[in-house]
């Protein structure tokens, strides 16, 4: 392990935000997580996974430890079902693609999420109707104060609409370094209840698809809508879909009768969070190098040196019209870093 001083993390955030870390250092194995958790001459220590879901508002004066821990394998299987084990440091997207090659069924509506599988189930990541909790089986989690791996099972994490124990009570407390998921190796489960799936599949004329074809349907459909970070930074879908009550929903489609939605529950609806930007005329808005997308307000980008500070303040501007305008709060899905 090599620590270094003023180390610069513009490559290693998905908005490419020029933030410096005060240390920086590398670890590939639960073992180097470890000691560098013990470094007692840096107590202050900031985790980094893959950098995909969060925004660099300020540098960061502590450790920064980059989780980069390799590996993925198969742990148990039956005729049915395989269980598979990956490391913290695995690109999420090439681990799907691993997944599909092995006809593994459970991740493909998932393809192309940004960052890495340590961090996916502190959001409980998700996309197109399927969420990271309904393949999960458990992770392995070190403890920041005494270095020791806890297993979390599914009902530990307390996963919730892009909420876990690890994003509540449990934050920075511990480090996930693995996790564990069951899939589907025949009779796959296909979940091709979003219409923009749909709509690709016919596209393509694919009237019995494989998990594969969704996959591919899903990429197409995310590089159509989402900029591609290496390109133009940005984290993916910068803020949740909001989940009002009955009542809400009733007195807001009264007033918004095209507007689109989805039923959580009896007593839950969910608003496109997209929707309710563009209809605020913010899709495409721009506040020097930070922005709303132009193909999806969900969206928001870095053209080129935008700092934290300025993509920040444009979203605190899109949360304050949205509200206005719709009376509906809606929250950062990403993890503001301050």
């Amino acid at each position: 392990m090599q620590i270094k001083k003023d180390f610069s993390l513009k490559n290693f955030n998905t908005f490419g935000i020029d933030a410096r870390a005060q240390f920086f250092v590398e670890v590939t194995s639960v073992e180097e997580l470890r000691i560098a958790l013990q470094l007692a001459d840096y107590p202050e220590k900031f985790i980094l996974g893959g950098g995909s879901n969060m925004l660099l508002v300020n540098d960061i004066k502590a450790l920064v430890i980059h989780v980069n821990i390799k590996g993925k394998e198969i742990i148990s299987e039956n005729a049915n079902h395989v269980k598979i084990k990956v490391m913290a440091g695995e690109n999420w997207h090439q681990v799907v693609l691993w997944t599909l090659e092995q006809d593994f069924g459970g991740l493909e509506n998932m393809s192309l999420i940004p960052g890495n599988t340590g961090t996916a189930p502190v959001q409980n990541i998700g996309a197109y109707g399927v969420e990271l909790k309904d393949t999960f089986v458990s992770c392995e989690a070190m403890d920041r104060n005494n270095q020791e791996i806890k297993e979390f099972s599914k009902e530990d994490c307390k996963f919730g609409y892009r909420e876990s124990f690890f994003k509540s009570e449990g934050r920075d407390a511990f480090v996930i370094t693995a996790v564990t998921f069951e899939l589907s190796k025949k009779n796959h489960k296909l979940n091709t209840g979003y219409g923009a799936i749909e709509d690709e599949l016919q596209k393509r004329n694919i009237l019995n698809p494989t998990i594969k074809d969704i996959s591919n349907a899903v990429i197409t459909i995310r590089n159509s809508k989402l900029p591609d970070p290496k390109k133009l930074g940005n984290s993916g879908s910068f803020f949740k879909n909001p989940i009002i009550t009955k009542s809400e929903f009733e007195r807001f489609i009264e007033k918004h009768s095209a507007a689109p939605f989805y039923k959580v529950s009896e007593s839950a609806f969910k608003i496109p969070a997209g929707w309710l930007i563009e209809q605020c005329g913010l899709k495409g808005k721009r506040l020097g190098d930070a922005g709303v997308h132009t193909k999806q307000a969900l969206v928001l980008v870095n053209y080129d040196s935008a700092s934290g500070k300025e993509i920040l303040d444009l979203a605190h501007t899109i949360i304050k019209e949205v509200y206005a305008r719709f009376g509906i709060s809606i929250q950062p899905e990403v993890n503001i870093i301050k």
